[in-house]
């Protein structure tokens, strides 16, 4: 190689553009270790989050502490004023957005008997039309070569008693992951969404006794919990490499079936 074309080669990869990953739910659990994984990968992230501001600043600042660059922004991932927002402040700082992991959702469980509606409305209003609202502003404005990462759960094909609103609300980010990969035929853009088992996060664990989460940690031929590191390796993998992979939902449980 000479040094006029080592110096056009130089020059060509200084001046490409940093890949952008937006990151909802990224404050804590499994979307924060999925942000603080992109950021290692050479993503700049942007850190969402729905109320906690000091946990987002605190993963911006871990991400940033290992030489990434990161921002955090504020929005209900339901309300599509705040998200078109949200998308225009990566833009912004970033000039686009490459990827869109969606690990915003609540959980409430209860059999379907005694499950409050309160509680249904809360999961449909973050779940469901939060990963539409999410996946619509996604659709519009990736760039070619973008991925878009929703999260499903494993819990869909379990059939445990109790999680019928969360497994309902979870069946239709499914449905969306699988049909808007189809719609973006021709735009080099996949659509995936990863449907953790049982993981050691605050959503799993929160309202569960010694003996249920050993009972479920024990399920998986793996003997053992999830941990957010397990997710964010999908995450990565459906973010970058994984381009021939689309239009699927990757059920990272440990081998439950």
């Amino acid at each position: 190689m000479t040094e006029q074309s080592m110096t056009q080669s130089t020059s060509a990869s200084t001046s490409a553009p940093r890949r952008v990953a937006l990151v909802t739910g990224g404050s804590r659990g499994i979307g924060r270790e999925s942000a603080e994984r992109l950021a290692a990968d050479g993503f700049a992230v942007v850190v969402n989050y729905a109320g906690n501001r000091t946990e987002a600043e605190a993963a911006v600042a871990a991400i940033t502490a290992a030489g990434g660059e990161a921002i955090a922004r504020q929005a209900d991932v339901a309300d599509e004023v705040a998200v078109a927002a949200l998308f225009d402040a990566a833009e912004e700082k970033f000039g686009g957005i490459d990827v869109v992991v969606h690990a915003a959702g609540v959980m409430a469980l209860a059999p379907l008997a005694e499950l409050e509606l309160d509680a249904l409305d809360r999961m449909h209003r973050t779940n469901i039309r939060g990963t539409f609202v999410v996946d619509q502003q996604a659709a519009r404005r990736l760039r070619a070569g973008g991925a878009i990462i929703n999260f499903s759960s494993s819990v869909l094909s379990l059939s445990l008693p109790g999680y019928s609103a969360y497994a309902a609300t979870k069946g239709a980010v499914e449905a969306m992951t699988l049909i808007l990969a189809r719609e973006l035929r021709g735009r080099d853009i996949t659509v995936n969404a990863v449907a953790p088992g049982p993981t050691a996060t605050a959503l799993f664990l929160d309202g569960k006794d010694e003996e249920t989460v050993a009972r479920m940690a024990a399920q998986p031929p793996l003997e053992r919990l999830g941990t957010p590191q397990d997710i964010a390796e999908v995450v990565s993998f459906l973010a970058g490499p994984a381009r021939w992979v689309n239009g699927q939902v990757l059920r990272a449980n440990g081998g439950i079936v």
